[in-house]
C-alpha cells in the first residue's frame, strides 16, 4: 500500500494545485514539498525518490524560461505553425473587428463574476426617457396596425410626417449633426415600445438607426460626407436604405457578384473619376420609399486609374434616388407585414469617388466596415423587435387567459394552458433580459460581436415560441384577423426576423462558436498572433507565453469539471445572495465543461472544426445559454433582486440549464472522435444528466402571476405600449384585469344562485335584475358584473367583414383581366359568388 502513497499525494497536489489555478512555481514547490514530506512520514522511499527527482527535473524545465522556450516552445510553435488552419481575409477581419467583454470570462471555466457586476446598472437619461414617454408614447397611439397592414399596406401619411418631424430617423445621429444623440440602450427601448404595437413600425424606424448609411457616415464618413447628409437624415429630408443582399449573395457577403468599375464619367456637369455600378439587390427595407441608398459591391480597376490594385475588394457607395440607371420603387410583400421592402437594380450607374464612403481612402475596406457596424444593428434591432413582442404577449396573454372562460374555470387554470402560459412568462423575461443586455453592450463601446449573434438568434427564436404559444392560448381570437387581433400579424411575421441580417441556421452552426471558439478564448487568438509575428525571438516567447497559459488553463478546467460534477456544483465560490449563490456556481460548471469540450474539439478537429456545423451549433448553444443566464442573473441583482421575481428568474435559469445539457450530450454522443466523446463524457458527465426542465409546480407558480395584479407584471410591462385606446386592443384587455379579478368573487355568487336559485331569466340582463329583486345581488354587485360582461366581451370578440371588405384594391382590375382572357378564349364564367361559401370556386 505505501508504494501507492506518493502516487496519491502527487494526485491530490496536482489536482488541488489545477483546480485552484496556481502558477507553475507554486505548483512545482507544493509538489516537491508534499513528495519530501511523503519520504519523511513513511511513504514508499524508492517510489517517492522517483517521483521527487522527476519533479525537480520537470519543474527545472517548464519554470525556467530558458530551458523551456528552446526546448519545448520553439519545436512546438513550429508544429502548430504547421497545422493552424489558414485563415480567409475576410474570417481575418471579422475576428479582428469585434471586442470580447463578459463572454470571454465564459470560456476560460472560471468566470470572473465580478467583471459582470461591475458593469453599470443599464440607465436611460431624462432626456431618452422623456422621449419614450412623450413622441414614442404618441406615435403608438396614432399607429393602427390593421390599417397599415391590411388596407394601406403602409403606414398612414401622418404618421410618416410624425416620425420625420420628431426624428425618430435621427436617434443615432449626434446632436452637433442635428440628430437625438441617443445611447444604443435608448434605441433599444423605443424599438422596443414601438414593436409592442406594429412590427411595420418598428421595422421602419429601426433600420436607418441600424445597419445603413447613419451608422457608416458617423464611424467612416468624410467630413463633407457627414455635413451634408447626417443632418438630412436626422430630420427625415433623406430616408435611407442598404443594399447588401442579392440573389446570389445571401449571408456570404464576401461573395457579391456586383460590381464597380472605375473609369471616368460625368457627375453634376464635369468630367471626373468614379464607378460605374452594376447591380442586383433584393429584400432592401426602406428601398422602395428611399431618397439616398447605401450599396456593397466588389470595386475593380482595370485601367489603373488609381493604381496596380486591379480588384480593390469590397467597397461601399452612397447613391442618391435620382441617380441616372438607378431602378428603385417596386415592393416586395414579406408575410403580410408591408414595411416598405423591396428590389434595387442598377447597370452602369456611375458616381464619383466622392460618393464613397469614406472617400477613396475606405475604398476596398467595406468588408470591415460591414462587420463592425453588423454587430451594432444585430445587437439592436431585431432583439428588440422581439422583446417587444414578448413582453406584450405575456401582459395580455396572462390577461386573456384569467377573463376568457371555459367549464365555469379561466382557461389559464387548465393545466396544458398553464404549462404554454408559463414558457411565455419565462421565455418573455429571459428576452427582455437579453435583448438589454446586447444593447447595453454597445452602450458601453463594445462591439459585440458574438453577443449580438447570441442575441439575435436567441431572442427571435423564442419570440417565434412565444408568439406560437401565446396564439395556441388564445384560439379562435388569435387566427381571425381584424382591428380587434393584436397577435396575428405578429405570428405571421415572426419568421422574418428569423430570416434576416444572418438567418438564423448559418447564425447557429457558423457563427456563434465559430467567432466565439476564437474571439472569446483566453488563448487561442494569442497563440495565432503569435505565429504571425516578424521578430522570431518575440515569435517563440509570446507563443510560449500563450501556448502555457492554454495548457494550464485545460488541465484546470478538467479537473474542474469533473470535481464540479461529481459534486452537483454543491461547493466552491460564487457570488450573489443566497437565493442566487447556488445558480453562479452551476454556470461555473457548465463554463469549465464548455472550456474543456471546447479545447479537445480544437485539438482533435483543428481546421476540420469549422465543416463540423452540427458540433458547432451544439457547443454554440451552450456558450448561448451561459450568456444568457449571466444576462437574467445580472439584470436580476440590478434590480434590487425583488423576490416576487424568483418564479421567472427559476424558470429561466432552469431551462437554460436543461438546454445546456441537452446540447452538450447531443456534442459527445456524437463527437466525431469517438473516444475522445467518451472520456469527455465522464470529465462533463460523471453521473450522467442531471438538469430537468422547469417543473410543473415552478410553471404553475409563472402562470399565477401573469393572470394576477402584481409588481411583477408591472415590471414586465414597462417599455411596452399599454394604454388602453381604441387602436390598442391588448392594453385595453390587459387593463381590464385588476377589475375583473375584483369582480371574481360576486360572479362565482352570481353562478351559485343561476344554478341553485328559482331565477327564470334567459337574458343576462333580466338574471341581473331577477337576482337582485330576490336579494342573490346588490345594486352595486349588478352594476359590476355588468361592466364584467362588456370587459369581457370586448376581451373575447373577433371581426367579421363584408366579402368587398375583404378584397385588395387590385381586385377590380384582376377581376377585368380574368374576364378578358375568359371572352377571348370562348369561356363563360360568372362574374360574382352564388355565396361566399364559392369564392374558392369562382372568380370573386
Amino acid at each position: 500500500m505505501s508504494i501507492l502513497i506518493p502516487f496519491l499525494v502527487a494526485l491530490l497536489v496536482s489536482a488541488v494545485a489545477a483546480y485552484f489555478r496556481a502558477r507553475l512555481p507554486v505548483y512545482f514547490i507544493a509538489l516537491i514539498g508534499a513528495l519530501a514530506l511523503t519520504m519523511v512520514f513513511g511513504g514508499h522511499v524508492i517510489t517517492t525518490a522517483v517521483l521527487l527527482g522527476l519533479s525537480v527535473l520537470a519543474g527545472a524545465l517548464l519554470v525556467i524560461p530558458a530551458l523551456r522556450m528552446p526546448l519545448i516552445s520553439k519545436p512546438l510553435l513550429g508544429f502548430y505553425t504547421k497545422i493552424l488552419p489558414p485563415l480567409s481575409e475576410s474570417e481575418r477581419v471579422a475576428l479582428e473587428s469585434g471586442t470580447v467583454g463578459f463572454e470571454g470570462e465564459l470560456f476560460s471555466g472560471k468566470p470572473n463574476w465580478n467583471e459582470l457586476f461591475a458593469q453599470p446598472k443599464p440607465e436611460l437619461t431624462a432626456e431618452e426617457q422623456a422621449f419614450i414617454d412623450g413622441p414614442c408614447e404618441e406615435l403608438c397611439r396614432m399607429t393602427n396596425d390593421w390599417e397599415t397592414t391590411h388596407i394601406r399596406a403602409d403606414l398612414a401619411p401622418e404618421v410618416w410626417d410624425f416620425i420625420k418631424k420628431n426624428k425618430f430617423f435621427g436617434m443615432i445621429v449626434p446632436k452637433e449633426y442635428g440628430g437625438l444623440g441617443f445611447t444604443a440602450l435608448a434605441n433599444h427601448k423605443v424599438i422596443q415600445k414601438l414593436a409592442s404595437v406594429s412590427t411595420v413600425l418598428s421595422s421602419t424606424v429601426g433600420v436607418p438607426n441600424s445597419l445603413g448609411p447613419a451608422e457608416l457616415l458617423m464611424h467612416y464618413g468624410t467630413q463633407e460626407q457627414k455635413d451634408y447628409y447626417l443632418p438630412r437624415l436626422a430630420d427625415g429630408r433623406e430616408v435611407p436604405c442598404f443594399g447588401l443582399t442579392g440573389p446570389w449573395a445571401g449571408s456570404d457577403a464576401t461573395s457579391i457578384p456586383d460590381y464597380g468599375i472605375v473609369s471616368m464619367g460625368e457627375w453634376n456637369g464635369a468630367q471626373v473619376v468614379g464607378v460605374k455600378l452594376t447591380f442586383d439587390k433584393r429584400y432592401i427595407t426602406l428601398a422602395p420609399v428611399a431618397t439616398i441608398i447605401g450599396l456593397a459591391f466588389r470595386m475593380y480597376d482595370p485601367d489603373g486609374l488609381l493604381g496596380d490594385t486591379k480588384d480593390i475588394g469590397i467597397t461601399l457607395g452612397l447613391l442618391p434616388r435620382d441617380t441616372a440607371g438607378v431602378d428603385i420603387g417596386r415592393r416586395h410583400f414579406p408575410l403580410n407585414s408591408p414595411f416598405q421592402n423591396g428590389p434595387i437594380h442598377g447597370r452602369e450607374v456611375f458616381i464619383p469617388l466622392s460618393q464613397l464612403i469614406g472617400g477613396e481612402a475606405y475604398a476596398g475596406m467595406g468588408w470591415q466596415m460591414l462587420v463592425e457596424c453588423l454587430s451594432i444593428g444585430r445587437s439592436i434591432t431585431l432583439p428588440s423587435t422581439a422583446s417587444g413582442g414578448a413582453k406584450m404577449a405575456a401582459i395580455v396573454t396572462g390577461a386573456y387567459s384569467r377573463i376568457r372562460k371555459q367549464f365555469g374555470l379561466s382557461i389559464g387554470r387548465f393545466e396544458g394552458v398553464e404549462e404554454a402560459l408559463a414558457r411565455i412568462g419565462g421565455k418573455a423575461y429571459t428576452v427582455s433580459a437579453l435583448a438589454e443586455a446586447s444593447a447595453a453592450a454597445v452602450t458601453r463601446g463594445e462591439l459585440p460581436a458574438v453577443p449580438s449573434t447570441i442575441s439575435k438568434y436567441h431572442c427571435t427564436e423564442m419570440g417565434r415560441q412565444i408568439a406560437q404559444d401565446a396564439m395556441d392560448i388564445h384560439g379562435g381570437k388569435g387566427i381571425i384577423l381584424g382591428p380587434r387581433n393584436y397577435l396575428g400579424r405578429g405570428w405571421q411575421a415572426s419568421p422574418i426576423a428569423i430570416t434576416v441580417e444572418g438567418a438564423n441556421i448559418m447564425t447557429r452552426t457558423l457563427m456563434i462558436f465559430g467567432q466565439g471558439a476564437i474571439l472569446c478564448h483566453p488563448w487561442v487568438l494569442k497563440e495565432m498572433k503569435a505565429t504571425q509575428l516578424a521578430d522570431p525571438a518575440e515569435r517563440v516567447r509570446a507563443f510560449d507565453s500563450a501556448l502555457f497559459g492554454h495548457i494550464g488553463m485545460a488541465i484546470s478546467n478538467s479537473v474542474r469539471s469533473f470535481f464540479m460534477g461529481l459534486t452537483g456544483a454543491r461547493f466552491g465560490s460564487a457570488p450573489g445572495d443566497a437565493y442566487t449563490k447556488r445558480y453562479f456556481r452551476k454556470l461555473n460548471r457548465y463554463s469549465a465543461n464548455l472550456a474543456v469540450v471546447a479545447d479537445l474539439s480544437m485539438l482533435l478537429l483543428g481546421g476540420k472544426l469549422k465543416f463540423k456545423e452540427n458540433l458547432s451549433g451544439r457547443l454554440g448553444d451552450v456558450l448561448s445559454h451561459l450568456y444568457i443566464a449571466s444576462a437574467v442573473l445580472k439584470r436580476y441583482h440590478d434590480e434590487g433582486t425583488p423576490a416576487s421575481d424568483q418564479p421567472l428568474l427559476a424558470w429561466s435559469f432552469h431551462n437554460s440549464c436543461y438546454e445546456i445539457e441537452k446540447s452538450m450530450s447531443n456534442a459527445l454522443r456524437n463527437f466525431p472522435v469517438r473516444w475522445a466523446g467518451w472520456m469527455l463524457w465522464v470529465l462533463v458527465f460523471p453521473w450522467g444528466r442531471r438538469a430537468q426542465y422547469p417543473s410543473d409546480r415552478l410553471s404553475h407558480k409563472v402562470a399565477s402571476l401573469l393572470m394576477t395584479p402584481n409588481d411583477v407584471r408591472d415590471r414586465m410591462a414597462v417599455g411596452v405600449f399599454t394604454t388602453p385606446c381604441d387602436n390598442n386592443p391588448a392594453g385595453r384587455i390587459s387593463s381590464y384585469l385588476e377589475a375583473v379579478v375584483l369582480a371574481e368573487p360576486v360572479e362565482r355568487k352570481f353562478v351559485k344562485a343561476l344554478k341553485n336559485s328559482d331565477i327564470e331569466a334567459l337574458d343576462f340582463d333580466a338574471q341581473l335584475n331577477e337576482g337582485v329583486a330576490e336579494g342573490w345581488i346588490t345594486d352595486e354587485e349588478r352594476s359590476q358584473l355588468k361592466a364584467l360582461r362588456e370587459m369581457t366581451v370586448d376581451t373575447i370578440s373577433v371581426d367579421d367583414f363584408d366579402t368587398e371588405e375583404l378584397r385588395s384594391a387590385g381586385y377590380a382590375s384582376f377581376k377585368a383581366k380574368v374576364l378578358n382572357a375568359a371572352a377571348n378564349d370562348g369561356q363563360v364564367l360568372m362574374t360574382e359568388p352564388v355565396a361566399d361559401t364559392n369564392i374558392g370556386r369562382n372568380i370573386a
